[in-house]
Parts: structure tokens; sequence; C-alpha cells
């Protein structure tokens, strides 16, 4: 098939180079720059939920960036004996304290901290 074939039925424009633009633009998805991150650094001003796969049915749900006013080991215990799972705390170089508890128990845990005084804008969900 001849380049004339081609544009005839419209389809040159799409395997020709000079159809894509070439301009140089920001990338649409670089991290902008986060509008309530802390003023220091390695502190983080959102505290966020999430579930990790396992194996099989079983999952995991994490909360980290809880604010230092918080007793995580309190919090702990009154999230196992609220939503009857096991978790524990775990200490990360990178994320600081983590909490992890067994299960899906992301909007449980967002509806026990709403209730007890954080700002919903200040959590991020995350899952699937």
């Amino acid at each position: 098939m001849s380049v004339q074939n081609l544009n005839t039925f419209g389809l040159y424009l799409y395997f020709h180079p000079s159809y894509y633009p070439t301009h140089s633009s920001p990338d649409p998805f670089a991290d902008a720059a986060d509008p309530l991150a802390a003023d220091e650094p390695g502190r983080q001003s959102y505290i966020h939920i999430r579930i990790q796969q396992r194996n099989g049915r079983k999952t995991l749900t994490t909360l980290q960036g809880l604010p230092k006013e918080y007793d995580a080991k309190k919090l702990l215990k009154a999230f196992k004996k609220e939503f009857a799972c096991n978790g524990t705390l775990v200490d990360d170089e990178e994320m600081g304290q983590v909490l992890q508890l067994q299960g899906d128990q992301r909007a449980k845990i967002f509806a026990f901290l709403t209730e007890n005084g954080i700002s919903r804008s200040s959590i991020k969900l995350h899952g699937f």
C-alpha cells in the first residue's frame, strides 16, 4: 500500500511521526508539591491508611503518619479491642511508627480517628 492510499483512508496521519507533537511539556505524572507538607523534613502532615494483600483473601491494614501527640501503643490497644482483630506496631526507618492490623479495617480506622478529633482532610485513605 502506498502513502497515497494510506492518506485516503486517513491512516497516514496516525502512523506518520509528524502527527505526534514533539514539544517539551511538564510531566503530568510528576508529583506536585504537597500543599499540606510540613516544614520539618521527615515529618508527615497526612495520616495514611493503606491496605496490603497478603495471601489469598488475607489482608493487612497499615496506619502511618500518626502525630506525635498520640500514643501509638494505646491507640493500637483500642483498635484491637474495638475491631476484634490482632495488630502490631512496627518501627520503620523511613516511615516511623507504623500500626498494622489484620483484615480490612480502613473504614473503621477512618471513622474512629474522625470521631476522636482528627480532621478528615488530614487523613488519606488508600487501597483498592
